[in-house]
């Protein structure tokens, strides 16, 4: 399973980094995703990046203001959160879709980021 952490509470505007780890998993064959879930909302998808090629995928909502990446020495994924607002406060989760599967899985324990006006 993913674990991620580095959720909390901050101000408008202000920025937080999330970190997910994968340990036991080789990720070259993996995308790895950020996803949400608001209290009464359903999950959505907020950020992706194909471990190999780097290249990353976001959600209009918060494009140019969230950075994914990762660091594959230590087999982790990070979500860069700045100029946050309070639509952003979620349960936020990392999970891994196998290349050519239309389904991520590693589903762990989410962050909470709440984002206060």
């Amino acid at each position: 399973q993913l674990q991620a952490c580095g959720g909390g509470l901050v101000q408008a505007g202000g920025s937080l980094r999330l970190s997910c780890a994968a340990s036991g998993r080789t990720l070259s064959n993996y995308v790895m995703g950020w996803f949400r879930q608001a209290p009464g909302k359903e999950r959505e998808f907020v950020a992706s990046i194909r471990w190999s090629a780097g290249i990353t995928r976001y959600t209009d909502s918060v494009k140019g203001r969230f950075t994914i990446s990762r660091d594959k020495a230590n087999n982790r994924v990070y979500l860069q959160m700045n100029s946050l607002k309070p639509e952003d406060t979620a349960v936020y989760y990392c999970a891994a879709q196998l290349l050519g599967s239309t389904k991520y899985n590693g589903w762990g324990q989410g962050t909470q980021v709440t984002v206060s006006s």
